[in-house]
């Protein structure tokens, strides 16, 4: 074991003089802005030095080089010292901080992937530490590398159950190669947090999570130094280094007060950085060295062209739920790309992610039931493409992550997300298992692209697709067994809607997906033996949604849309098709979505007394066509 060495004098008073300019940078760049959170950031400001410039192996020059080590600020509205270091690390310009917050620069008041030394959107607090531990267990179980991950949490955000989730997670899984770090400093943004600076408290709680938790002076830049060596020596459990801290830590008259949090410091400024400068002892260019040698030793990957190693095999006598074709696909671009994994919130052997298992146990990810950790785990896992990462669940827990989606879609991350048992028609659980909010969800978050595939077929391709598809996907699949309606070799494609049925008079475009397509052509059969005549539409996508199909196809019947989906009529296909046409004349849409908050029942009679069966159907097209 690596046998600690005190730094020399030296060091430790550049440690110190570095912590100050950080300080100095922060005050500058938010009064140029007017703006931002200067004593948030005076309060870590000890920790970025020691990290930076002492602790972390990275590449300037290419900071987002694979083999270097991560560093995720979960207390985004400190920014500004983030922006301070890598600065003075020699990035950029230091004069570029005074663009803090500008239109026109990428300096925002939370970090973004819009910089090429941030990997992950931040700010929405709570959410860093799950991120934080994807990448670690990437980099421990997959990458097998040296690379270690640092998160700095603030006190006030350990108040969110995200972070407990993600604490669970990294000890479950011996996470050693992460460390949290904890800016404590007593305030939060209109009182005091609720243990303040019981700091015993605090080591206690994260000792009990199976953490080594090491409680420091967070100013003191030796103990700081001091308790990274013990983190990245410690084996089989991550560290939590506890730091003690001050809010405007060697601000003078603001120090450690309330009604500083979100403020710049206006006219007071000046006197404080005086102040400051006087506690630097060598105010000129620095001589620590903040780029450690790195060892290069993660492996190069490729997560592009994923294909299914083996194309659908499904006759048209099978009846095969969507959410069983997911686990199908799933194994099969997983036996494809040895990148491929899987995470579940104990729900895999109704999902069906477990048949990832049968390719490679390793590369599914059990999360237990922290959904909002899975997302983010997941947001972790997919930072720098290192790996495919699909989340499952049912579609309606995903309600609770969606926090941790949209910053998803902020941090620019490549995630896919498959819910199953959507809607009325998974019967007897009744509505708190019915995802009837889902697609509006995922609609809602941009760059999405969402899928809702109506048979075995569709969904595997649905799953090849999203694998190869920038930004969040959805894969939106069903509980019931439903019929095959394509052939094995049908080219399935984002954006494109298939026809089911038609002919030359049909008088209404009848849009189902999922199992209300199944509907439609069970509606369609009854409609002809009335002597009426409809074309029935796959969108495949609902987002993006086949906007030239779905308009030829309506003017072809007489510009009549019918849309039925299981779901609320808010922001689902109904929706959606609405948008598709807003702008074309003499087209009209009539939408079944289940109107209310359902009741349990079995599956078929539930989609007949929510208005979705094919018998409300046939009812709806004969009085779209009467009126």
């Amino acid at each position: 074991m690596d046998s600690y060495h005190k730094p020399e004098s030296k060091t430790i008073q550049e440690l110190k003089d570095i912590a100050n300019k950080l300080r100095i940078d922060a005050i500058n760049s938010t009064q140029a802005s007017k703006s931002g959170h200067p004593t948030s950031c005076s309060s870590m400001a000890e920790v970025m030095s020691v990290l930076f410039f002492h602790t972390m192996r990275y590449k300037v020059s290419v900071p987002r080089d694979p083999n270097s080590d991560r560093f995720i600020l979960s207390k985004g509205h400190a920014a500004p010292i983030l922006y301070a270091a890598w600065a003075e690390a020699g990035l950029f310009p230091v004069e570029d901080l005074l663009n803090l917050r500008k239109i026109d620069s990428d300096l925002e008041g939370h970090p973004t992937p819009r910089l090429n030394f941030v990997d992950v959107g931040t700010g929405s607090l709570g959410q860093g530490l799950s991120v934080a531990a994807g990448m670690a267990y990437v980099g421990k179980n997959y990458d097998k590398a040296n690379y270690r991950v640092y998160c700095l949490i603030g006190d006030g955000e350990s108040a969110e159950g995200s972070i407990w989730e993600a604490l669970h997670f990294a000890s479950y899984y011996k996470l050693d190669n992460l460390c949290a770090i904890f800016d404590i400093n007593r305030l939060g943004q209109s009182e005091p947090t609720s243990l303040q600076h019981n700091m015993e408290v605090y080591r206690k709680r994260l000792e009990a999570f199976g953490f080594n938790a090491l409680v420091v002076d967070g100013h003191d830049v030796e103990e700081l130094v001091k308790a990274f060596h013990e983190a990245q020596i410690t084996k089989d459990r991550p560290t939590a280094i506890l730091a003690k801290t001050f809010k405007g830590k060697n601000f003078p008259n603001i120090e450690d007060l309330d009604n500083w949090h979100g403020k710049a410091l206006g006219n007071k400024a000046e006197e404080v950085i005086a102040h400051l400068k006087s506690l630097i002892k060598n105010a000129g260019p620095l001589t620590l060295h903040p780029q450690k040698p790195l060892v290069d030793d993660v492996p190069v990957v490729d997560i592009t062209n994923i294909k299914l190693d083996s194309p659908p095999n499904y006759k048209k006598t099978d009846q095969v739920a969507t959410r069983l074709a997911y686990g199908t696909a799933l194994a099969k671009i997983a036996k494809n790309n040895a990148r491929v994994i899987a995470l579940d919130g104990d729900t895999k052997n109704s999902t069906f992610a477990e048949k990832i298992k049968t390719v490679d146990p390793k590369r599914f990810v059990e999360c237990f039931i922290a959904e909002q950790n899975a997302v983010g785990v997941a947001i972790g896992a997919a930072c720098r493409d290192r790996t495919v990462a699909f989340v499952s669940a049912f579609a309606t827990f995903f309600t609770r992550t969606f926090d941790q989606i949209r910053m998803g879609a902020i941090s620019q991350t490549n995630v896919n997300f498959v819910g199953s048992h959507c809607g009325v028609s998974i019967g007897e659980d009744g509505p708190s298992q019915m995802g009837l909010e889902d697609i509006a969800m995922f609609r809602a978050v941009p760059g999405s692209t969402v899928f809702y595939p109506s048979d075995a077929v569709s969904t595997e391709r649905a799953v090849e697709l999203a694998a190869n598809t920038k930004g969040v996907c959805f894969i939106r699949t069903s509980r019931p067994n439903t019929a095959i309606i394509y052939d094995n070799n049908e080219s399935m494609a984002i954006g494109k809607a298939k026809v089911i049925r038609s002919a030359a008079k049909d008088q209404v475009l009848v849009i189902g997906a999922g199992v209300t397509l199944h509907e439609a052509l069970k509606a369609a059969d009854q409609l002809a033996a009335a002597g009426i005549s409809v074309r029935v539409l796959d969108p495949f996508t609902v987002k993006p949604i086949d906007s030239a199909t779905v308009i030829a196809n309506a003017k072809e019947c007489g510009g009549r849309i019918i849309t039925v989906e299981d779901h609320y009529p808010e922001g689902g296909l109904g929706e959606a098709v609405a948008s598709a046409v807003a702008l074309e004349r003499n087209i009209i849409i009539k939408k079944l979505a289940v109107s209310k908050v359902p009741h349990s029942g079995p599956p078929d009679v539930l989609l007949d007394v929510y208005g979705i069966s094919a018998a409300k159907i046939a009812e709806a097209v004969k009085d779209i066509i009467k009126h």
